[in-house]
């Protein structure tokens, strides 16, 4: 018998982005801090905010740029989320443009892929604490950044 994993649409976090600032460079590489300031969270199984106060480190080395963000989501219920969202932006030719349904949510020619890992001890949102996600960004404007999240089963 053969199992092919599937992604299920979860939700969408539209991070608001503050100007980067440069933390220093050495041996080919770039790093630098871009401020989390605020956002939304939609979709069908999460709904919130993202609270102002996380950030983005990122290093850059030539044309692949590693991602280590961290910050915090608070649910419409109150419920305070705590997310380590790490990935890879970087030129890819053979990537295409993808859509969930009409909607775009990749760009040809870029690889922009997150891991997210959340935390949390609410009960009603213990499950995203026990699900392997995968997210797909994509530049939303100049200050905005959005990740659409899709879990693995």
């Amino acid at each position: 018998m053969s199992f092919t994993p599937a992604l299920t649409y979860a939700f969408e976090i539209l991070a608001h982005l503050d100007e980067s600032l440069h933390i220093g460079h050495g041996d080919g590489e770039v790093t630098e801090f871009t401020p989390i300031v605020g956002g939304t969270v939609t979709g069908p199984l999460l709904r919130g905010k993202v609270l102002a106060g996380g950030g983005d480190w990122s290093s850059t080395r030539g044309e692949i740029c590693q991602l280590d963000a961290r910050y915090l989501i608070q649910a419409e219920d109150g419920a305070v989320i705590d997310i380590v969202n790490r990935g890879y932006y970087r030129p890819a030719a053979d990537s295409p443009d993808q859509y969930d349904g009409r909607l775009q949510v990749s760009h040809a020619g870029h690889y922009y892929r997150t891991s997210p890992v959340f935390r949390t001890d609410a009960p009603a949102h213990r499950w995203l604490a026990e699900t392997v996600f995968v997210g797909l960004a994509r530049p939303e404007g100049q200050d905005t950044v959005a990740i659409r999240m899709y879990a693995l089963h």
